[in-house]
């Protein structure tokens, strides 16, 4: 099983060569399996290569939603869930820290925007999500 991490237009995926058989290759992007066929069979070697440095990027701004309803926080980016620190039912101020974002080898901290109680928190440790993804509802 092989793991790599690419940046295409800016956006990460996580992508594990899971088996390759023929010219039918198992892959894994950001969680998904796709099985690719491929014109000729695969090369049994393992190929590395240096990809540059990536510069620092803007940092993203924090999607909105209007207090008078429930809040639903998104992610900013493509990324991974390296950690979690709440549960449904909790009790969370604003600006309390929820969630740790991994994005471009960057952690990011994902804050609650308003005072309220937890009613579902939508990912797992470890899951890959794209930017938009629900992460978590506060009431």
């Amino acid at each position: 099983m092989n793991n790599f991490k690419y940046t295409i237009n800016g956006n990460v995926y996580k992508v594990v060569i899971n088996r390759i058989e023929d010219t039918v290759a198992e892959v894994e992007v950001n969680g998904t399996t796709y099985k690719v066929e491929m014109n000729k069979p695969a090369k049994k070697e393992i190929v590395t290569i240096n990809r540059p440095v990536q510069a620092d990027v803007a940092p993203v701004p924090k999607l909105h939603v209007p207090s008078s309803i429930g809040s639903t926080l998104r992610s900013p980016l493509p990324g991974v869930i390296l950690d979690i620190f709440c549960t449904s039912g909790d009790q969370v101020k604003k600006g309390q820290k929820l969630l740790i974002l991994e994005a471009m080898k960057m952690e990011n901290v994902i804050n609650a925007e308003k005072d309220g109680v937890v009613k579902e928190v939508k990912v797992n440790k470890g899951d890959s999500v794209l930017e938009g993804t629900e992460l978590v509802i506060i009431e």
